[in-house]
């Protein structure tokens, strides 16, 4: 699929609050991930994966989280890389949120 249109494409419910649409080649992933049941008043679990990731925040505000790192509140416009292995998350601190995540290598538990 070279092509995904976002008034033509059904999301994939995560969880409620949470959903993602993804397009990838065989390198490279890109996920549109929409939150909707902000502002939390705890961060996300931790994780860490093997890939490399980077988010830019279209739109809300969060708090991201890495180890070792001081704790960044971002807003629209803003972006952070995550290295392969580092444990992060995010806390969301407005009603909604857009972050778009791009992966490398691909992540294969995304696709359905």
């Amino acid at each position: 699929m070279s092509t995904l249109k976002f008034s033509e494409s059904n999301p994939e419910i995560v969880r409620k609050g949470l959903e993602r649409r993804i397009i990838y080649t065989p390198d490279l992933m890109t996920v549109i991930v929409d939150f909707s049941d902000g502002p939390w008043t705890e961060a996300e679990p931790f994780h860490s994966h093997p890939h490399e990731q980077t988010s830019y925040v279209a739109s809300g505000e969060i708090i991201f989280y890495c180890e070792d790192e001081p704790e960044q509140h971002l807003k629209a416009g803003d972006m952070f890389a995550v290295l392969s292995g580092r444990k992060h998350t995010i806390k969301l601190l407005s009603p909604q949120a857009r972050l778009i995540d791009s992966f490398n290598p691909v992540r294969k538990e995304f696709i359905k």
